[in-house]
This record gives structure tokens, C-alpha cells and sequence, in this order.
């Protein structure tokens, strides 16, 4: 028995978003303008919060390649979100270097503090918290990333505490 599949819609992006895609496919020649795939992911990600199965495929459809061309990539690299996030996205180093310099226990306080295990954002949408392979700071360990952007070095529980509290409050002050 065999059933047909839908094909996935792709998603319907603004002109904003058409013309800052163009804008990276114009950084290639023509016949490679596949190579912008990494930008329109991440143009999409600053604008949507996640890449949605629908977007890749309007990316895809976009760039003239195969929908799991660009699923690879989505999957590949952790900076893309595959589902949506919480406010302020915690990635936390537990390579061996960091692990050595108590990432993992790091990552343990945060679950603790945050209420949640690894993968999962807390009810209050404001934080998510993952597990994140080498970011490159190993002399500064334990190491986080905020949001794909802030690298934060030297985290003890204590500067942890400070930094979920100094978010919050943030926020608060936002509202």
C-alpha cells in the first residue's frame, strides 16, 4: 500500500526578507548561488526565532536546490533552531575541556536553577537551554553562548545565578 505524500508548502516570505535574501545570493555567481544557503538560514532564523520545516523548503526553492540539501544544513550546524526557542537560548560547552573545567556540572546547575533538563525552555518562554559541543574559548572554560551572539567565559554557579537573574530583570524592565 502505498500513499502519495503531501509536498511541504514552503513558507511565504515578505519582500523585506526576498530582498535581504538577494542581497547574499548576489555575493555569488550565478551558477552558485547555492552557497548563500547558510545567510538565507540564518536571515530567517533572526526573523522567524527558528527555520521551519516551510522555510527550508522556501528557502530551497529559493536557491534552486533539494529541500534536505537544506535540511542538512539546518541539522548540521547548532546555531540554527529546528523548533522555536525560548527568548534567551543557553548553550552550554561540554567538551572535553569544559567538561574538565565543570561544563557539565554548569549545565547541571542550570537545569536545577531553570527547572527544565537540556533541550527544553521553560514555561515562561524565556530561556532554553542546550548542550552545545566546543565554542572555541576552551582557555576560558566553563563557557556558554547567549543567543548564538554573547559569549559568556569563567562560569561559575555564581556567575550563572547572576546571569539568569540579570536576563530576567531585563526583561521585566522591557514590560
Amino acid at each position: 500500500m502505498s500513499a502519495a505524500t503531501p509536498s511541504l508548502q514552503s513558507v511565504a516570505f515578505s519582500e523585506a526578507t526576498l530582498a535581504r535574501f538577494a542581497r547574499e545570493v548576489a555575493k555569488y555567481p550565478p551558477d552558485q548561488k547555492q552557497s548563500a544557503v547558510m545567510a538565507c538560514l540564518s536571515i530567517v532564523q533572526q526573523e522567524q526565532g527558528w527555520v521551519s520545516p516551510a522555510a527550508e523548503q522556501g528557502v530551497a526553492d529559493i536557491l534552486g536546490m533539494p529541500v534536505m540539501a537544506v535540511h542538512e544544513v539546518t541539522t548540521f550546524y547548532n546555531m540554527y533552531n529546528q523548533q522555536p526557542v525560548g527568548r534567551f537560548k543557553l548553550n552550554v560547552c561540554t567538551n572535553l575541556p569544559c567538561a574538565l573545567r565543570d561544563g557539565e556540572h554548569a549545565l547541571q546547575h542550570l537545569e536545577r536553577r531553570l527547572g527544565i533538563q537540556k533541550g527544553q525552555t521553560t514555561a515562561d518562554g524565556l530561556f532554553t537551554l542546550q548542550q552545545s559541543e566546543c565554542l572555541g574559548a576552551c582557555a576560558d572554560s566553563p563557557v556558554l553562548l547567549v543567543n548564538d551572539r554573547h559569549m559568556c567565559s569563567f562560569m561559575s554557579t555564581d556567575k550563572l545565578d547572576q546571569l539568569i537573574d540579570g536576563l530576567r530583570a531585563a526583561t521585566k524592565e522591557e514590560a
